[in-house]
């Protein structure tokens, strides 16, 4: 089936494609939006209706793994995630663990940041929702970070149709990704640092300012 929607891409196929991936089905966003784009550079698609498809998709996904965990806790997700079918979904505890951590690390504006991290971009919503973060402040974020992450795809995919071919346009996908996530990884490094930096610095304002 997702290899029929894959070969076959609509707007309805990146949208379920998309939520698919945002919860713990193992779909690659970049095979689902990019060449989604691609096909809209040649015409047969519109590219901004792809990028709110897959945005809106990506939103509903999230969403059903942020009231998994707002409403089932802990316990029942870890056990999920160390089940057969969990196992069969790219899933363990370790990596919803590695998720936890990160949203623990950055706060809320990890379901922005998260959004674009690999490994850590289908399973930020779970601790959001462990949280208890107030559902409009997490859709809010998490459309900001799909909406950029999709963007990205959707350009990658515009600018591989002026010289790659069809039938090599996955492999290139693939291969471009791996440097987008390197770039994106760092780029979002170097902003919590500034950001935590920023915040240390009027912290410690506040506190001289009392003494």
């Amino acid at each position: 089936m997702l290899t029929s929607l894959l070969a076959n891409l609509t707007y309805g196929s990146v949208f379920l494609l998309m939520l698919l991936e945002s919860t713990v089905i193992p779909v690659p966003s970049e095979l689902v939006v990019a060449p989604a784009a691609y096909h809209s550079a040649a015409g047969n698609m519109d590219v901004i209706l792809v990028v709110l498809f897959g945005t809106l998709g990506a939103d509903i996904g999230a969403t059903i793994n942020y009231l998994g965990g707002y409403f089932l806790g802990r316990p029942i997700i870890y056990k999920f995630a160390n089940s057969k079918l969990g196992h069969l979904c790219l899933l363990n505890q370790a990596k919803v663990e590695k998720s936890e951590k990160y949203f623990d690390d950055h706060g809320m504006v990890a379901t922005i940041t998260g959004r674009l991290i690999p490994g850590i971009r289908h399973l930020i919503s779970i601790p959001a929702g462990l949280a208890k973060m107030k559902y409009w402040k997490f859709i809010l974020y998490t459309t900001l970070g799909a909406g950029i992450w999709n963007c990205i795809l959707a350009s990658l995919g515009w600018y591989l149709h002026s010289f790659v071919p069809e039938e090599q346009l996955n492999d290139k996908i693939m291969e471009y990704g791996e440097y987008i996530k390197f770039v994106i990884s760092l780029l979002v490094g170097i902003a919590v640092v500034f950001f935590m930096a920023k915040w240390l610095i009027k912290r410690r304002k506040r506190i001289t300012g009392k003494e």
